[in-house]
């Protein structure tokens, strides 16, 4: 098994400076400025945005101040989506301007709304297509651009090592390489060592994604794909200190923070929601609430909230809902040995 020392080392992308080398995944709904405070609090070496449509962002659509907006970390990464050069380029001259250290480029997403609109992993179909963003992104801004990618539409067209090494002649600083095709969406096994490939066709630093859930799999990504950094995705549901907890065992530390009782786990949910309804107000908030409700529920109460889980989730004041969880999170939750599970 491969020695985790080298993900509590920096890494540079393009002169921006990363504490570590395990990172929190850009995740739709959920990576917003509450969830990266927490995953960055806990040790994640870099936090990403949810990923944000660069035409809406050009338009000025409501709400997508709220994912550019700096959230005060040390590095600020926001992820764009289009299918348009122009409107890829004046999104990322926003993000820049709102003082995003790093853009990055989503060539990974498998939804069928973002790839029915020619964008996301839609992309790797035309990859001269996917380099005129590329390029017109890097050409608008003075910050370093990144691409997140998969292995490929299908199995038939596994064309990642050929747009990284595109994107690097383009100016890419890093690449991030999701184990799956986009067909596979979130099925089967990730392809480690396929991410091999595309380490050996470019110099700038891989970042392997997929399927890494615990020090264990860290370990076994990077011997299969060699690659320079880790990316945590869905194992944060319900436990933002992921990320945070590998980058500890590969330095040998305790990553801060993660609860350990029940009456830990019930305040860092509870602050959790209070977060999210300050972010987004009561209403709107008691709606992106829910699904982080049901994963902690799920993952550190599944035994005991019964119907409960039901009531929390549905439940229209936010004191109903705190005071479910505090009742909940009472009865002996299966908290486990959390630092174990990180």
């Amino acid at each position: 098994m491969v020695n985790l020392i080298g993900l509590a080392q920096p890494l540079d992308v393009g002169g921006v400076r990363i504490r570590n080398r395990v990172f929190l995944a850009p995740m739709s709904g959920i990576t917003d400025e509450a969830f990266r405070q927490r995953a960055h609090g806990h040790g994640a070496g870099l936090v990403v945005s949810e990923m944000v449509a660069s035409g809406e962002l050009a338009k000025g659509r409501a709400g997508c101040d709220l994912r550019i907006r700096h959230s005060g970390l040390p590095v600020h990464m926001v992820q764009l989506a289009g299918r348009e050069a122009m409107h890829m380029a004046e999104g990322a001259r926003i993000a820049a301007g709102e003082g995003a250290d790093i853009i990055d480029i989503n060539m990974g997403c498998p939804a069928k709304k973002v790839t029915g609109g020619y964008a996301g992993s839609a992309l790797m179909l035309d990859l001269d297509h996917a380099l005129s963003l590329i390029e017109a992104v890097v050409g608008a801004v003075k910050v370093p651009v990144t691409v997140k990618m998969r292995l490929g539409w299908d199995e038939g067209a596994l064309n990642a090592p050929v747009l990284a090494r595109r994107a690097e002649q383009a100016g890419v600083r890093m690449v991030t390489v999701h184990g799956r095709t986009r067909c596979q969406f979130y099925l089967g096994k990730a392809d480690w060592r396929a991410i091999a490939r595309v380490k050996e066709a470019v110099s700038i630093p891989v970042v392997a994604n997929g399927d890494v859930c615990s020090p264990g799999e860290a370990g076994a990504v990077l011997e299969q794909s060699g690659a320079d950094a880790l990316m945590v995705g869905r194992a944060h549901h319900g436990a933002p200190w992921v990320a945070g907890g590998i980058a500890a065992a590969a330095a040998g530390t305790f990553s801060p923070g993660i609860p350990e009782t029940p009456q830990a786990i019930t305040d860092y949910v509870i602050a959790h929601y209070e977060d999210m309804l300050a972010l987004y107000g009561i209403e709107s908030g008691l709606r992106q609430a829910r699904k982080h409700l049901g994963w902690y529920l799920d993952r550190h109460a599944g035994g005991v909230a019964g119907e409960s889980r039901k009531a929390i989730l549905t439940a229209s004041e936010p004191a109903r809902v705190i005071a479910l969880l505090r009742d909940v999170f009472s009865r002996d939750p299966q908290t486990l040995n959390l630092r174990s599970a990180a």
